[in-house]
């Protein structure tokens, strides 16, 4: 699991999908745009960015198919009632837009 706080460099790309593989799962934290990626569990992600200062509202969970190019907003991580997110999918379509597009900016390069 490696953490990233700004936009990921082919080599880091290239790194990720030879350790981790073609599907990666990712924990985003959506309000300081922090994402973990690799995790066995997004809750591991989850904790790292708590630490780093993270409030548990703003931390979602989904990955990336970094062969075709799809992201995902599906994680255990994201069952929140209190919320209202009685899905593993980000229902709120503002907090899913701002999940993808952090994703999206991160990997960036798989689109250049």
């Amino acid at each position: 699991m490696k953490y990233f706080d700004a936009p990921l460099s082919i080599a880091d790309i290239d790194f990720i999908h030879k350790t981790y593989g073609e599907y990666v799962k990712i924990t985003a934290d959506l309000e300081n745009n922090r994402i973990i990626v690799g995790c066995d569990l997004h809750a591991d992600g989850e904790k790292i960015l708590l630490e780093k200062g993270g409030n548990d509202d703003n931390i979602w969970g989904g990955g990336i198919d970094i062969i075709i190019k799809y992201i995902t907003a599906t994680a255990m991580l994201n069952l929140r009632p209190r919320l209202n997110n009685d899905s593993m999918e980000i229902l709120d379509p503002k907090r899913r837009s701002d999940f993808i597009e952090l994703v999206r900016k991160y990997f960036n390069k798989l689109w250049q």
